[in-house]
């Protein structure tokens, strides 16, 4: 009997929530309303009761956290080139030049030992990531930060749910970034959420989140500011309060995943697995590298003719076109660059039974073999 196909990711919905959003759209009002305000505050309360903007995605969040810190052109805002490409694209619309830094090989994050150098006095901004959900080291961050007087602006789209020596990510820090989309660990289908700093005034996030519109009491407005179309729809927001309720069971279930993963991967043809870190990650992704030389392209389609998803999160962002054009080469980030090449995104998210994994391990074993 041909077993089911297996994705790499699926969100987890429950008939809770999807009767909720059928009463959202059965109330007449869908764009952003109440159930964008709930949510909102059911996220500031997550984030030990900071203010939050919701987003119609993490990019959108990204981009107007920029323009909230003030970075513009002939800015050099730093990142890592081991992210997904719209981390270093929002630097390129707000007409900034991104900076890269290379990662630690053994947390795939941000190399913080290299950080410091790369700051100049044109850098307003660091966008650190947390890659596969595992946090940044916050303290070493914030030290460099503090110590340079240059803002954070976390790309923590992978991290929600995830804590730092048990502050959870969003309650500390300065701008702080996720996403929603449907891969990650809660998802609105599409969808972010900025968490703001004491000193940024929520009006004017508002105003850039929907074309810089101001209202006033009389029913007059103005536009004092550029903005965008970023806001996030009260259906969306239905979707993301059903699962707020269930983040904590969601993280319990992908760390025993990965804590199955750890036992039954193959341990003698080559793979690197990633950082067994159970006390800050949330497990968005488990990545492990494929052995130097083999086939990827081939071990993707062995791993698929036996009904497995597979993913490729991410190539090194400074070899696509458009940032060589900019300048950037291959040998700039050797370390980005053998990750970017070796990684694959085996299947993990809440809906797995344990033998899902199992059966996972043994076609990796048989695909490693092949490719």
């Amino acid at each position: 009997m041909t077993q089911a196909f297996l994705p790499f990711t699926r969100p987890t919905i429950d008939e809770e929530t999807i009767a909720d959003v059928v009463n959202v759209l059965r109330s007449g009002w869908i764009t952003s309303g109440p159930k964008v305000q709930a949510f909102e505050a059911a996220l500031s309360g997550y984030c030990g009761g900071r203010t939050v903007r919701a987003f119609n995605s993490g990019t959108a969040t990204l981009e107007v956290a920029l323009r909230l810190a003030k970075v513009s052109p002939g800015d050099t805002p730093i990142t890592t080139p081991l992210t997904w490409v719209a981390t270093a694209n929002v630097m390129l619309e707000v007409g900034a030049t991104p900076v890269l830094v290379d990662v630690d090989p053994a947390t795939r994050n941000i190399d913080l030992d290299k950080l410091d150098a790369a700051i100049t006095p044109r850098t307003k901004a660091i966008i650190p990531v947390d890659l596969a959900g595992l946090p940044v080291d916050r303290e070493r961050l914030y030290a460099i930060a503090r110590a340079r007087n240059v803002r954070v602006i976390e790309d923590a789209a992978q991290s929600f749910g995830a804590s730092w020596h048990g502050q959870r990510i969003g309650a500390t820090g300065d701008f702080v970034s996720f996403s929603f989309h449907a891969n990650k660990n809660i998802t609105t289908t599409e969808g972010g959420a900025l968490v703001l700093p004491g000193d940024v005034d929520p009006a004017l996030c508002e105003r850039l989140r929907l074309q810089g519109v101001k209202r006033f009491p009389d029913g007059t407005m103005d536009v004092d500011v550029l903005g965008g179309k970023w806001n996030l729809t009260d259906v969306a927001a239905a979707i993301g309060l059903g699962q707020m309720k269930r983040l904590a069971e969601f993280t319990e279930r992908r760390r025993h995943l990965a804590r199955l993963y750890f036992e039954r991967m193959p341990k003698n043809l080559g793979l690197e697995l990633p950082p067994a870190d159970f006390e800050n990650s949330n497990w968005h992704m488990f990545q492990p590298l494929l052995p130097r030389g083999a086939d990827r392209g081939a071990f993707i389609a062995a791993m698929k003719e036996r009904g497995i998803g597979v993913g490729v999160h991410y190539p090194a962002l400074h070899l696509f076109s458009m940032y060589k054009k900019l300048g950037f080469k291959e040998g700039d980030f050797p370390i980005a660059e053998d990750i970017g090449r070796r990684t694959v995104t085996l299947p993990l998210f809440p809906g797995m039974v344990d033998s899902d994994v199992d059966r996972v391990g043994s076609a990796v074993a048989e695909a490693l073999i092949r490719s």
